[in-house]
């Protein structure tokens, strides 16, 4: 199935949930743990009919879900075609429907309290470093590449953050790994700010709002990331 670029993401108009890298991500607020329960089987229902599930995560007071493919197709400009992780039109169809199970339950969605956590790590040849941090973060080779055309790292059990790797435009002295933290579009001039008041300072706002670099008072970058905004 094609994968779904942000514009169609957009146009679906999915009030409930946000897209942060490489998924649709919602959280609902519940009561307690037996409606969570509640929440996750009608929505394992609902999944059974279409044959795709998100996955999910209870935390008290929340149930976290995030809906992806990991059979997408990307394509580049030359017809080459790669296997992906990515949202696909069955992603958008479910998170309908899954909005649809949480109103009639009475769930109240928070978009803005989503988030994902992915780490870069600035290499010029990450062909050779990918296999190391592939063993040491899953302990599985094929962590490497998986559900991307590059040498990402990432976990099929989803238990770590992504690794992903960027050749630096210029050399940087001390820091080459950094975090990044995706964050819904109205969140990320609160968090922004939030930082700074904490005692960051904004390396590169040239991308704003949808990425912002920051330092820490020791210059250990993170960067913000919006991809909806």
């Amino acid at each position: 199935m094609d994968m779904l670029g942000g514009d169609d993401i957009a146009a679906a108009a999915l009030d409930d949930w946000r897209r942060l890298a490489q998924g649709l991500h919602a959280r609902y607020r519940v009561d307690d743990f037996g409606a969570a329960a509640r929440f996750v089987a009608a929505v394992a229902e609902a999944g059974d009919e279409v044959g795709h599930h998100p996955r999910v995560a209870i935390a008290p007071g929340v149930v976290d879900l995030k809906l992806s493919t990991e059979d997408a197709i990307y394509r580049e400009d030359d017809g080459t075609e790669h296997v992906v992780e990515w949202m696909t039109q069955q992603d958008v169809d479910l998170a309908r429907r899954i909005t649809e199970v949480a109103a009639a339950q009475g769930l109240a969605p928070d978009p803005a309290a989503v988030s994902v956590l992915e780490l870069g790590l600035d290499t010029p040849d990450s062909a050779r470093v990918a296999p190391v941090w592939a063993a040491l973060l899953t302990g599985d080779p094929a962590s490497r590449g998986r559900g991307t055309p590059g040498d990402e790292v990432r976990d099929a059990a989803q238990r770590i953050p992504n690794l992903w790797f960027d050749d630096p435009a210029e050399e940087r002295a001390g820091q080459r790994v950094h975090v990044e933290v995706y964050v819904a579009p109205e969140a990320a001039g609160p968090r922004i700010a939030a930082a700074v008041a904490a005692g960051a300072t904004v390396v590169d706002d040239s991308q704003a709002p949808r990425l912002v670099v920051l330092a820490d008072p020791d210059g250990n970058r993170g960067v913000v990331c919006a991809p909806g905004a």
